[in-house]
């Protein structure tokens, strides 16, 4: 397998890092500041030139079509969102998204997103739909039965989202007789319905939805990784709080064709040998709020 990923006269890390450290004012939706996709002079990742990647079918599907495919989520502030006024995309996995594209040697303007909702990720992947997904996608041995992961990239755990002035909860079993709320097919809907029957769920396909209802007093809670919840908490300070803590151990990693050892281990090289670039997109998207993570180690491969 031959690999190279080479920048005119720089290393790809230092460029990125460089590139991200340059963009540090921004809105709210985007407290970065510049990105890839927002116009602005300096480009969140410089990408890299004479890339080979040997052995990869989803490398050579990119290369044929020129442009790379990425499944994504838009409705998870700081994560994975997509402002419907301006077409901008921002968040944690987006960034990581197009730091892979990057690598791979494509930029902003040869990607396309595609918002692939929770159930139908691994399907999307299996038909060829996207080249990867990146978006809260939780490794586990079910769906490594149809797709590969690389990673992972994240790791963080299920959590609660309450409306402003409901009690604290501790556990899942304050909400036995109550009604909570996910998306259809995530792991935390799984795990209510596997082990606490006496909780009433709701299923959409997007958590906005969910959340749209816990503020319409319809669902008493929203369940799912305590990153994406963060993020609409932000979202709506004066409508809901994250209560409790961590259910549950979420390891996010980067869905991939199954059996393309080629691209999962490029995509764990780029994690293991560029900290200060997952660093500074960490804290780019989500360094404000308050959650305290460490990069962790990419699994064996």
């Amino acid at each position: 397998m031959r690999r190279t990923r080479a920048l005119a006269g720089i290393g790809i890390a230092t460029a990125a890092l460089l590139a991200l450290t340059g963009c540090n004012s921004g809105s709210p939706s985007n407290p970065g500041g510049g990105d890839a996709g927002d116009g602005g002079d300096t480009p969140l990742f410089e990408v890299a030139k004479d890339v080979t990647l040997d052995g990869s079918p989803t490398f050579d599907k990119i290369e044929k079509a020129d442009k790379v495919t990425i499944g994504v989520k838009e409705d998870q502030p700081g994560l994975g969102y997509l402002d419907a006024t301006t077409g901008e995309r921002t968040g944690f996995d987006v960034d990581i998204a197009r730091w892979i594209a990057a690598s791979l040697g494509y930029g902003e303007d040869k990607i396309e997103f595609k918002p692939i909702a929770s159930a139908n990720r691994e399907q999307a992947i299996v038909n060829g739909d996207i080249d990867y997904y990146v978006g809260t996608y939780s490794i586990n041995d079910k769906r490594k039965e149809q797709i590969d992961f690389a990673g992972p990239y994240f790791i963080t755990g299920q959590g609660l989202l309450v409306a402003k002035d409901a009690p604290e909860a501790d556990k899942l079993e304050d909400f036995n007789g109550k009604t909570v709320c996910s998306a259809t097919g995530s792991t935390p809907i799984q795990n209510i319905k596997a082990n606490f029957p006496e909780i009433k769920t709701q299923e959409y396909d997007l958590y906005s939805a969910c959340v749209q209802d816990l503020i319409d007093g319809k669902v008493d809670a929203v369940t799912t990784d305590q990153a994406i919840l963060i993020g609409y908490a932000a979202q709506y300070p004066d409508e809901v709080k994250v209560t409790g803590g961590l259910f549950t151990e979420e390891r996010y990693g980067v869905g991939l064709t199954k059996g393309d050892d080629a691209l999962r281990a490029h995509i764990n090289d780029l994690f293991t040998e560029n900290n200060d670039i997952w660093q500074a997109i960490f804290d780019k998207n989500l360094g404000d709020s308050g959650i305290k993570v460490e990069q962790p180690e990419v699994d064996a491969y």
